[in-house]
Parts: C-alpha cells; sequence; structure tokens
C-alpha cells in the first residue's frame, strides 16, 4: 500500500476511536473541577453543627433575658438612688440582646434546614448586631463600675438628706436598703442629722429613719446608741451590690461575644456550602 494511503488509514482508523470514547459535555467537565474543589464538609454535617451551635445558642440568650428581668425587677428599688443612668442602660441592653437572640436563633434554624441563604444572611448580620449591644453593654458596665465609688457617695448622700420623706419611691428604696444592708446614712449615721427631713419635720424626735435600727418598728430611732442602730454607712455596701452586679453583666457580656463570632462563621461557611451545591444542580 502506499504511504499515502497508509496515512490516511491510520487517520481514519483515530477517528473512529475517538468516535467510540464517552463524550463530556463542558458542563460535565466543570461539575468535574468543582468537584475536585469540594469544601470538606458536607452540607448534612454542616447543618448538624449548626444546629447544635444554636441551641447553645439559644440558651445563652434565655440566659441573658433571666439575668436582665431579674436584676430590673429585684433590684428597681436601688436604680432609683442612682442619679446616673448607665446601670439601667447595660441592663436594658441585656434584655434587647437576649429577646434578639431568641428570635434570630429560630431565624437561622428555618434558614438552615430550608437552605435558604437570604434567610442565613439576615442571620449573620443580626449576629453581628447582637455582638455590639454585648460589647456596649459589657463596656458600659465595666467603665462605669470604675467612676462608681466617687459618683455613688456623691448621689446616694444628696438622695438620702434631700429626698427622704419627700419622694415615695426613693424614701422605699432607702428603707429597704438600710434594712437590706443593715447601714445607715450615706457614710456614717450621723448624716441624717443634715437631713431636710429631721430639719423640717418638729413632731419628730427621731435621730434616724425608723429602717436604721438593728430591729425595726416605729419610733425606735430616738436613741442613736450603737446597740440600737447600725453606725455604718450604706454608701460603700451599694457600691460593693452594683460592683456585683455590674461584673456580672460585664462577665455575661463580653463572653457571650465568642458564641456570636463562632455563629457567625459557621453561618458564612454553611451558605457558602449551600451555594456550592446549588451550582452543581
Amino acid at each position: 500500500m502506499p504511504p499515502l494511503f497508509e496515512c490516511l488509514a491510520i487517520i481514519e482508523f483515530s477517528n473512529t476511536e475517538l468516535e467510540s470514547l464517552p463524550q463530556k459535555s463542558f458542563s460535565e467537565e466543570t461539575k468535574m473541577r468543582q468537584l475536585k474543589r469540594e469544601p470538606c464538609c458536607s452540607n448534612l454535617v454542616l447543618k448538624y453543627m449548626f444546629l447544635v451551635f444554636n441551641f447553645f445558642f439559644w440558651i445563652s440568650g434565655i440566659v441573658l433575658l433571666v439575668i436582665g428581668i431579674w436584676l430590673v425587677r429585684e433590684k428597681h428599688h436601688y436604680i432609683e438612688l442612682l442619679d446616673n443612668n448607665s446601670f439601667p442602660v447595660a441592663t436594658y441592653l441585656l434584655i434587647a440582646a437576649g429577646a434578639s437572640i431568641l428570635v434570630i436563633g429560630l431565624l437561622g434554624c428555618i434558614g438552615a434546614i430550608n437552605n435558604a441563604t437570604l434567610l442565613l444572611l439576615i442571620y449573620s448580620m443580626f449576629l453581628l448586631v447582637i455582638f455590639l449591644l454585648e460589647v456596649i453593654a459589657g463596656t458600659v458596665a465595666c467603665m462605669y463600675g470604675d467612676s462608681m465609688n466617687t459618683e455613688l457617695k456623691k448621689s446616694l448622700n444628696h438622695t438620702m438628706l434631700e429626698s427622704y420623706k419627700y419622694n415615695r419611691e426613693k424614701t422605699e428604696a432607702i428603707d429597704k436598703m438600710q434594712i437590706t444592708f443593715r447601714c445607715c446614712g450615706a457614710g456614717y449615721y450621723k448624716d441624717w442629722r443634715a437631713s431636710r427631713w429631721l430639719r423640717l419635720d418638729q413632731n419628730t424626735e427621731n435621730k434616724a429613719p425608723d429602717s436604721c435600727c438593728r430591729t425595726p418598728s416605729i419610733g425606735c430611732a430616738k436613741r442613736d446608741h450603737p446597740s440600737n442602730i447600725y453606725h455604718k454607712g450604706c454608701a460603700s455596701k451599694l457600691e460593693e451590690f452594683f460592683q456585683d452586679n455590674l461584673y456580672i453583666i460585664g462577665s455575661v457580656g463580653l463572653g457571650l461575644c465568642c458564641l456570636q463570632i463562632i455563629g457567625t462563621v459557621l453561618a458564612c461557611c454553611l451558605m457558602q456550602r449551600v451555594k456550592w451545591g446549588t451550582r452543581l444542580q
């Protein structure tokens, strides 16, 4: 056979062999390349991780809500004695963060179960907002705690001397404070001698409010002997009380920020995994 015919025969044979091989479309080749870049975690694994995280996230929201409501309901008497609004602001920020976590946690679960990337995106954005709320609450609590000593003595002394018996809410708060903390006056029991109440009320023989007595009863504070009334002031004890509660707010708020970071990362990973799976369909 001449060389030219041999070459043509070889080319024809090669074309026949190539036609017999399975052909892959461009889209199939693209899918194969994407499969090689498949994330290490499957969609199901990421979903379970996200839902487990959301469970603990919900628990943290309930904790924040309970602590905030407890501080408002049980400690509102003492808030009346403060001129500064930092403590109630930090408390209400905790309540807002806790309530937001419960709502956003539900939104995240719905988004994860239904592979809804929009809901997961909203979830991530709200996590950042809650993160900022907790940082602000923790920072306000810590900053106010540092300046509390001087401010509390000044505001408490003014409130006790000028408002006792002339403001019902503050009078109840002062009496409750003196009975609970077993104290009398702002810095010392003799502070009461300069009070507006004792200066203007000519009908009382008391040297201090009856709530200063070791055993409170009507008219018990006519005698200011240490065996009868408390001599130590309330400012230091009230400061200690607020310091303890502010540290709770600050620690819980700043500590739970780590959860928001983890949640944001998981939500972003799940969004990418859902988008990746959608491109293969």
